[in-house]
């Protein structure tokens, strides 16, 4: 049962009489407690809803196009609460977030209906068998899972839950019952890597409704007192995890016509290889999970960059930017300063002080560390920001930090750069979209 807050005017369910503040109690006979299970339900043609008002139950008819929305809106997306993460992963990058930061950055979710809706990778130990079967009746696919090891052992020792081991079988329910997975080994260096990861790799290559599997580095920040010591990657042992996704990979290319298996860009950072091609990546499968995000972003870069003719203004600039991102943003600036000479730009790596540690992406720069390391620096026209830094409201850093504050501070117009590399080509030279 679930109370609805709001009828859109005119819809179908304002036309059969359904009000704010009435409850929804079912549709076609099937129990409504979540947002999957409302979309599923009220996809047919001829629904009955039962509603419940000031506590009397009433039967509501509506005829409707098939999948056409009845008008219904909710107290939360999920028309539900998250699900809590049962786990307590030696990796975990939660428990590695500094003290005193807002309290939604120390919730944990584990919620598979997430992995639907918002593309969220799920451990399945939340689930249940009735779960696995609502999944497959409903269709809900692809699911996006985090893996890690499909060694039962070391997943129970790897994610602190007696569970772990034992909910692996879910994976191969899942796959026979035709509902599409992408998966996730996030790799600890000495634990899960090496012959661990083969297996891993062996088995997850082995389903029928696989659609990619990515190895991600653990992030290790400088708030790790009291966890489980990790040691971080460096170039050898980040060389021999590319080796073995990379042999992996073109194993499948062989069996299959697509490569399956692929390494995370920062993987290949650390081991000071080249970032493969723009066909190594096929569709980009995982291009959110940081697999194939420079090539991509380089190639968008590069297409847009040949179709500018004019610079747009004739301003300082200064581009901020992770330390793992750094050589990268810093050749696509010189291939812009290339062909227009007159271009001022200047990128700027900021260590990250905050979260501290072994943590170089841009995703978690925060304002306080941009404001200290660029206040002495010679001022610029505009700062360029790239949107990962910021939180959904595009107006503070995870330190809570505005875009106002680094303005201020440094007497700066910032610009937001979006992810993809055109944005970046755009703004760099004073294009529409710009606000110069």
């Amino acid at each position: 049962m679930v109370e609805i807050i709001t009828v859109r005017n005119n819809s179908y369910a304002d036309r059969a009489g359904i009000k704010a503040g009435d409850k929804l109690l079912s549709v076609n006979g099937k129990e409504i407690n979540d947002v999957l299970d409302y979309r599923f339900y009220t996809t047919e043609k001829i629904l009955t809803l039962i509603i419940e008002r000031n506590g009397i139950n009433t039967t509501v008819s509506i005829k409707k196009p098939e999948y056409d929305d009845i008008g219904l809106e909710f107290s939360s997306y999920l028309m539900d609460e998250k699900k809590r993460c049962k786990n307590n992963c030696i990796f975990c990058f939660i428990d590695q977030n500094p003290p005193g930061m807002r309290e939604s950055v120390y919730f944990k979710d584990d919620d598979e209906r997430l992995s639907f809706l918002q593309g969220n990778y799920v451990t399945l130990t939340n689930l249940t068998d009735k779960d696995i079967e609502r999944i497959i009746e409903m269709r809900i696919s692809p699911v996006n899972i985090s893996v890690h090891t499909v060694n039962p052992v070391l997943r129970v020792k790897m994610m602190r839950n007696k569970n772990a081991g034992e909910c692996l079988k879910y994976i191969k329910q899942l796959d026979d019952g035709g509902i599409a997975l992408n998966t996730q080994l996030v790799l600890c260096r000495g634990i899960n890597d090496g012959a661990e990861l083969e297996r891993s790799l062996e088995y997850l290559s082995s389903l029928k409704n696989i659609q990619s599997i990515a190895a991600v580095p653990c992030g290790i920040s400088g708030h790790r007192d009291g966890l489980y010591d990790i040691k971080p990657y460096e170039k050898e042992s980040a060389a021999e995890v590319v080796g073995i996704i990379d042999r992996f990979g073109e194993r499948c290319l062989c069996k299959r016509d697509i490569r399956l298996v692929y390494a995370a860009d920062e993987f290949f950072i650390l081991s000071e290889k080249a970032i493969p091609p723009e066909e190594y990546y096929e569709d980009y499968p995982q291009i959110e999970n940081g697999v194939g995000m420079l090539r991509s972003h380089y190639e968008e870069f590069l297409y847009s960059l040949a179709n500018i003719d004019k610079i747009g203004y004739n301003s300082i600039i200064t581009i901020v930017t992770g330390e793992a991102a750094y050589p990268h943003i810093k050749m696509l600036a010189q291939l812009a300063c290339n062909r227009f000479p007159q271009l001022r730009v200047r990128v700027r790596a900021i260590k990250n002080n905050f979260f501290g540690g072994h943590i170089t992406v841009s995703g978690l720069v925060v304002g306080s560390d941009i404001i200290e390391q660029l206040k002495d620096d010679e001022k610029s026209d505009i700062l360029l920001i790239p949107s990962n830094m910021l939180r959904y409201d595009r107006e503070l850093f995870l330190d809570n930090t505005s875009v106002y504050d680094v303005e201020k501070a440094l007497s700066v117009r910032v610009l937001i750069v979006e992810k993809d590399g055109a944005d970046l080509a755009q703004k760099i030279t004073g294009q529409k979209g710009s606000d110069a």
